[in-house]
C-alpha cells in the first residue's frame, strides 16, 4: 500500500515536471524552435484550430521558422493569427512560404522572459508540494485506519520527503538551464 502511493506520487511529479517543460518550451528564446508557435490559434471554418492542424512548422535556421500552410488560401488568416498571438513575430509571406523571423531579445526582454521562468518554476514546486501533501494525507489516513505501524508511517514520510526533494533540485536545474539559455546572446 505505501509503495502505491509512494508510486503514485512519484508518476505525478513527473507530470508536473512535463508540465514544466511544456511550459519552458513556449517561452521564447533567441532561437527558433516550432514549440514556440505551439499556442497559436487560426480562425478555421469558423472554429479556432491550432496552427500545427492547418499548416507544418519547421525550422529554416537557428532563428527562422517555416511555415506552410495545408490549405494556400488560409495564408493571410495565417499570417495575421501569428502577428496577434503577442509573442512579438512578424512573418514574411512570399508565395505560399511564410517564413517568421525570431529578432533577437532585448536586455529586458529576456528580464521579462527570466521572470515568467522563474514563475512556471514556482508553479511547479507548488504543484510538488500539494502532491506531496496529499501522499503524506494518504499515509497518514492508513496509520489512522491501522493499517500500518507508526514507524511504517515515519519512514513512507520520509521516503516521500526524499522523492519530492529530489524532484525539487530536478525543477532548480531546469529552471537555471533556461535560464542560461535566455541570457546568451
Amino acid at each position: 500500500m505505501i509503495n502505491e502511493i509512494k508510486d503514485d506520487a512519484q508518476e505525478r511529479m513527473n507530470k508536473s515536471i512535463a508540465a514544466l517543460g511544456n511550459a519552458f518550451g513556449k517561452i521564447r528564446t533567441g532561437r527558433a524552435t516550432p514549440a514556440i508557435l505551439d499556442s497559436v490559434t487560426v480562425k478555421y471554418y469558423g472554429s479556432d484550430t491550432p496552427l500545427n492542424q492547418v499548416a507544418s512548422v519547421s525550422m529554416l535556421d537557428a532563428r527562422t521558422l517555416s511555415v506552410s500552410p495545408f490549405d494556400k488560401q488560409m495564408t493571410p488568416e495565417i499570417e495575421k493569427a501569428i502577428m496577434k498571438s503577442g509573442l512579438g513575430l512578424n512573418p514574411i509571406t512570399t508565395g505560399d512560404l511564410m517564413r517568421v523571423p525570431m529578432p533577437p531579445l532585448t536586455e529586458e526582454t529576456r528580464k521579462g522572459y527570466i521572470k515568467q521562468a522563474r514563475s512556471e518554476a514556482e508553479n511547479a514546486r507548488v504543484s510538488l508540494r500539494s502532491v506531496r501533501r496529499d501522499a503524506l494525507g494518504d499515509v497518514k489516513d492508513l496509520q489512522k485506519a491501522k493499517e500500518i505501524s507508526e514507524d511504517d508511517e515515519r519512514r513512507a514520510q520520509d521516503d516521500i520527503q526524499k522523492i519530492t526533494d529530489k524532484f525539487v533540485v530536478e525543477v532548480d536545474q531546469t529552471l537555471a538551464a533556461k535560464e542560461k539559455d535566455l541570457m546568451q546572446i
